[in-house]
C-alpha cells in the first residue's frame, strides 16, 4: 500500500504528513521562532493519524529529513523516526532538506532553476542549486551571501527560510525570491515514494543526519577594511 509517515524538523517548521502511493493524504505543520519540535512533534503525529483514521501499525515506512538543518530539530526528528521504525518494524527513508524544498519550488515555478537555501546565521546560508530539469548544478555548500553570490547560475528562484536574507541584498538582480516556500514534509512525498519502491532504505541503527556544524562556511571574498 505504501502508507508513509513524513517528518520534517530541520528548520523552525515542525511538519508532519501522511502519504499513500506517492500522493499526499494530509499535512500538519507550524512554524515558530521558539523551535516547538520537542513539544509538538509527537502531538502532531497523533493528531494527523487519528483525523485520517490511520493506525501507526498501518505504516509501511517512516520518512525523515536527512538535513542539513538545526542540530536540535534534526535530532528530535530522527530520534522520533527511529523509535517508530524500531517499534513498528518498518524501514526508514531519508530525504534531503534542500532537495525537498526545491521540489516544492520546482512544482510552483516550472521551467526555471531553483536555489534552495536555509538560514545558518547572520548572512550565512546552506544551499543547493537545481536546473530546470531538477538536476543539481551546485552541490550543497555553506556560503556567506554577497551581492553577486551564485551570479553564474542566474536567473533562478530563491526559496527556503534563507531567501528572506536576499530580498534587500539582491533587489537589483532579476531573480524570483519566493520566501513562502519553506521546509515541509509535503516536499518529501514523491521522492520518498520512489525510494520506497526501490527499497532505498537507511540503516536505522547507524543513520545520522547532516547537521549544520558538519559544514564549514565559505569565507567572504571581500577584503577587510
Amino acid at each position: 500500500m505504501a502508507k508513509l509517515l513524513h517528518i520534517e524538523t530541520s528548520t523552525k517548521v515542525c511538519s508532519v504528513a501522511l502519504s499513500e502511493k506517492g500522493q499526499i493524504v494530509d499535512l500538519l505543520e507550524e512554524s515558530s521562532e521558539a523551535y516547538i519540535h520537542s513539544e509538538r512533534l509527537t502531538i502532531f503525529i497523533d493528531q494527523i493519524t487519528k483525523r485520517n483514521n490511520w493506525e501507526l501499525s498501518d505504516l509501511d515506512a517512516v520518512v525523515v529529513t536527512s538535513g542539513p538543518g538545526s542540530y536540535t530539530g534534526l535530532r528530535i526528528g530522527v530520534s522520533t523516526a527511529k523509535g517508530l521504525c524500531y517499534a513498528l518494524k518498518v524501514p526508514l527513508i531519508a530525504v534531503n532538506t534542500l532537495e525537498s524544498i526545491a521540489f516544492l519550488a520546482h512544482k510552483k515555478h516550472p521551467g526555471v532553476s531553483i536555489c534552495a537555501m536555509i538560514d545558518a546565521r547572520r548572512m550565512e546560508v546552506f544551499s543547493t542549486l537545481f536546473d530546470a530539469d531538477f538536476k543539481v548544478i551546485k552541490c550543497l555548500s555553506a556560503d556567506v551571501l554577497e551581492e553577486d553570490t551564485y551570479e553564474k547560475f542566474a536567473p533562478f528562484v530563491v526559496c527556503g527560510d534563507g531567501a528572506t536574507k536576499t530580498k534587500e541584498l539582491w533587489k537589483e538582480r532579476k531573480l524570483i525570491i519566493d520566501d513562502s516556500i519553506l521546509s515541509s514534509a509535503a516536499g518529501q512525498v514523491e521522492m520518498a515514494f520512489k525510494k520506497f519502491q526501490e527499497k532505498d532504505f537507511e540503516d536505522v541503527a547507524y543513520f545520522e543526519p547532516k547537521y549544520l556544524k558538519d559544514f564549514v562556511v565559505t569565507p567572504s571574498k571581500k577584503k577587510p577594511f
